[in-house]
């Protein structure tokens, strides 16, 4: 998994699907609040933003857990996973990093999952948050059960479905490094961390600011 990671720290540039523009510009800091019902209407993506929003709920139940429990079924053929520093990667690489990192054996984990919607501007997506707290309760990176309580700081996820409702891209974010326990490390990195097994490569460390920033 460190090798798979290592290799995968690359930064991408995206083009939104169904990017829907407001033509509404304030030209200050400030601005309007997006019509999220007139934008919903503009959409021609043929899944409803109900679903879509019902979609994301499936994808994250136990049942699922984003294709680790469906045996990758949920998951398009063209899927990529695409995190702050990690990806994209495709669907097998995925599915075998996750399996091979075996998180349900080692903590008892509470992913504390709220505020589901579809993005008003890219309705093919939904967004939602996390508060993870996990216990650390068997061995995991060489290191036994220490029983450590970790909290992981919150994290905002999205989801990409295709217009046949699977699921195209997951991927998520720190929003507030300086919450939880974890050195404001999310995802695997957090639970590495947090129990003091950090991987070892600069993304897998608190944030620490380049010199010119001091």
């Amino acid at each position: 998994p460190q090798v798979l990671f290592r290799d995968s720290l690359i930064h991408r540039k995206t083009m939104a699907t169904n990017f829907i523009t407001t033509n509404t510009t304030t030209n200050t800091i400030g601005g309007t609040e997006v019509d999220t019902d007139a934008a919903y209407k503009k959409s021609t993506f043929p899944i409803s933003p109900e679903k879509i929003v019902g979609l994301a709920r499936e994808i994250v139940s136990p049942e699922i857990a984003f294709g680790t429990k469906d045996g990758g079924a949920c998951l398009a053929d063209d899927f990529e996973f695409c995190a702050a520093v990690v990806g994209p990667i495709g669907r097998e690489e995925y599915l075998g990093a996750l399996g091979n990192f075996k998180l349900e054996e080692s903590f008892d984990i509470a992913q504390n999952f709220y505020g589901f919607y579809c993005d008003p501007l890219q309705t093919n997506r939904a967004w939602f948050f996390s508060r993870t707290q996990a216990k650390h309760v068997g061995k995991f990176a060489g290191k036994e059960a220490t029983g450590k309580e970790l909290v992981l700081p919150p994290q905002c996820f999205h989801l990409d479905f295709n217009e046949s409702g699977q699921l195209k891209e997951v991927g998520f974010y720190t929003v507030d490094r300086r919450q939880g326990n974890t050195g404001g490390l999310g995802g695997v990195f957090g639970y590495f961390y947090g129990i003091g097994k950090p991987l070892p490569f600069p993304e897998c460390q608190p944030f620490s600011p380049s010199y010119r920033f001091w």
